[in-house]
């Protein structure tokens, strides 16, 4: 077995409303056999929709577990069925998982993991901030060159997250920000995001950043 085909991926795909079980029922064809969807909102940065009111289309975002070969072959044939590779028709791509508990089907056929460095064009940006701020996480990622991204929504669960409603906690709600950005412009987005929605202050927020091995539908 190749180093290749012993790394697991995790796959993001984020497609129009209603295409959700058309990408898993291809996604099993070619091999990967679950998947989760959530629902989201994808942003277009354009003067016109934003007039019409269609600055804000949903979406459907796949989450799906593979090795990474497997992974690669599934996008590489879905690109083709789905076209990934024309305008609004969809974004995928692949980040690194370090470890899988619960997906025996993976699991069983792996060996020692060895990593695989491959040239990095692109990152992950998740940023989760309560509701109502994720418009602000686009504008402000925007403002430093970011061409915009998904927000989902989300519920928090931190220990300092709660408020009480007559004696009842209610755990807030949430909204997570998924932005794909080219590697040099990471650090200046994540700037522009701490900065606007003051991330470093307690409870305003949190990011992380991943590496993306495999994009499809990404416009510079």
């Amino acid at each position: 077995m190749d180093n290749q085909a012993e790394a697991i991926d995790l796959i993001c795909v984020m497609i129009d409303f209603g295409m959700g079980s058309k990408i898993i029922k291809s996604a099993k064809h070619h091999g990967i056999m679950g998947a989760t969807v959530t629902l989201g909102l994808g942003t277009v940065n354009n003067r016109i929709w934003d007039f019409i009111g269609l600055s804000e289309v949903k979406k459907e975002i796949i989450f799906m577990i593979a090795r990474r070969k497997t992974a690669y072959i599934a996008l590489e044939e879905m690109n083709k069925e789905f076209k990934f590779c024309k305008p609004n028709h969809g974004i995928a791509f692949t980040t690194c998982v370090g470890e899988v508990i619960g997906a025996k089907y993976i699991m069983d056929e792996m060996t020692e993991k060895e990593r695989v460095e491959e040239q990095v064009m692109y990152q992950s940006i998740t940023v989760i901030v309560d509701k109502g701020k994720g418009e602000e996480v686009i504008d402000a990622a925007t403002k430093a060159g970011s061409k915009g991204g998904t927000i989902m929504n989300a519920r928090g669960s931190g220990i300092h997250e709660t408020s009480k409603l007559f004696a009842i906690e209610i755990e807030p709600e949430k909204e997570i920000v998924i932005i794909l950005s080219e590697i040099e412009m990471t650090d200046a987005i994540v700037d522009s995001i701490r900065e606007h929605l003051k991330i470093d202050e307690p409870g305003n927020g949190i990011i992380y950043i991943q590496k993306v091995n495999k994009t499809y539908g990404v416009y510079k």
